[in-house]
């Protein structure tokens, strides 16, 4: 049976709780990095027309170009778990975001499809403490009841960065041009550093060595084991259409317009807002009432593949409200990291959210490029790009039901997550 381990909570956490008024600035402070990241990350669906135009890209090009950011990204999980644990979220996630400053300027920069692609892999390296900082963060400040409360309304403020990168950069567009748009992010996140160096408390969390643990001790957890696979694709391909898919699904299978399709994207990250809002919100309520994780996995995750199954038979039929009702029924994946950094002790809160965190963007990474891959296959064999973009849906759908199934199969046994 897999347990929440609170051996230890009365020696690491009840020790380092936060008052009120510190945990919400600090709250802020990490949202407002992590704002700029979500930003970053999705903004390519906007810039996509723009770029393809520009770089003469490919659908493959275009998704390895996105990708480049969750490969970054998903690089640097496993180093960051160890400098977490050891140096804590202000050193970890002010000297990161630096390089993410550094990749920014770069892409603003560019002048070549490698120069971009580089640009995005830098910035993926930079941003990839600006989640798992703040939720390292939180397992030692914040009070253990806060924890799913505190990272859905990280998720809110993920949505708010999707959000800006839609209908805002679309309008900027014509006025600024990409690269002053990218100019202008730069200029945020070092005013992100400023904060982040100026509020993150110091990382007093120091325990006794012999409870220092390594990455085996949560790769041979079971429940662990379990998420691997929804991690990968369920996770991973979730982001893939919602960062970069979502927006040429909807210009060249439902036949919107590049603004059309931007003013979807922002109503798609307005709905996911409000719905991490409210999911915050009542989750503790929820999970308080005996609705453990691994029962809202259990029973919320189908209603996405029935959703998915819709679109694609659908296809140009299925604009930006059914692309909004998937993205809304996987919001129970969100239950999955907290539940990941709340099965282990504090001690190896970094290294548990991390690998989980690698889980998920290497799947990102993998499931863009393939989603591209597979519509540039299907076209290569003389069929249209709606049956491209329709079978590359349907692979997603089969490896997201295969992974529900073996997370069922591994949990048969009830758990107390």
């Amino acid at each position: 049976m897999v347990k929440v381990l609170p051996d230890d909570s009365k020696l690491t956490m009840d020790n380092y709780i936060l008052p009120k008024k510190q945990a919400i600035i600090v709250f802020f402070v990490f949202a407002f990095g992590y704002f700029l990241s979500c930003l970053l990350r999705a903004i390519t669906a906007t810039l996509s027309p723009v770029l393809t135009l520009e770089f003469d890209l490919m659908a493959a090009d275009l998704g390895l170009l996105a990708g480049g950011y969750f490969l970054g990204f998903a690089s640097m999980q496993i180093p960051l778990g160890y400098l977490l644990d050891k140096f804590g979220p202000k050193k970890i996630v002010s000297s990161f975001t630096l390089i993410a400053l550094i990749g920014t300027v770069s892409f603003a920069l560019a002048q070549s499809f490698s120069g971009l692609l580089i640009s995005r892999i830098l910035i993926g390296v930079g941003v990839s403490a600006c989640l798992m900082a703040p939720l390292t963060g939180y397992r030692i400040w914040f009070a253990k009841n806060q924890q799913q409360r505190a990272h859905s309304w990280m998720l809110m403020i993920a949505s708010l960065g999707f959000l800006s990168s839609t209908l805002p950069v679309q309008l900027l567009l014509p006025t600024l041009g990409w690269r002053w748009i990218f100019g202008g992010v730069a200029t945020l996140i070092l005013f992100s550093i400023i904060l982040m160096l100026s509020f993150i408390p110091k990382w007093g969390h120091q325990k006794d060595r012999s409870l220092d643990g390594s990455f085996a001790d949560v790769w041979k957890n079971k429940f662990f084991i379990s998420v691997i696979p929804l991690g990968l694709f369920n996770y991973g391909g979730l982001m893939a259409i919602q960062t970069l898919w979502a927006g040429p699904w909807m210009i060249r299978v439902a036949g919107y317009s590049p603004l059309e399709s931007a003013t979807g994207l922002f109503w798609i990250n307005i709905t996911m807002l409000v719905s991490f809002f409210l999911w915050g919100y009542f989750l503790p309520r929820i999970i308080n009432l005996g609705f453990s994780a691994l029962k809202i996995i259990k029973f919320g995750l189908p209603l996405s593949f029935l959703v998915m199954l819709t679109i694609i038979l659908l296809g140009p039929k299925a604009g930006a409200f059914y692309i909004t009702l998937f993205i809304l029924t996987s919001i129970f994946l969100s239950v999955i990291q907290p539940a990941v950094g709340l099965t282990f002790q504090s001690h190896l809160a970094g290294k548990a959210l991390t690998s989980f965190n690698l889980l998920i963007f290497l799947g990102a990474f993998i499931m863009q490029w393939f989603i591209g891959l597979v519509i540039d296959l299907v076209k290569s064999f003389g069929y249209s790009e709606i049956i491209g973009f329709k079978t590359s849906f349907s692979a997603f759908l089969l490896l997201s039901l295969m992974s529900y199934i073996f997370f069922l199969i591994i949990n048969k046994k009830p758990q107390s997550i």
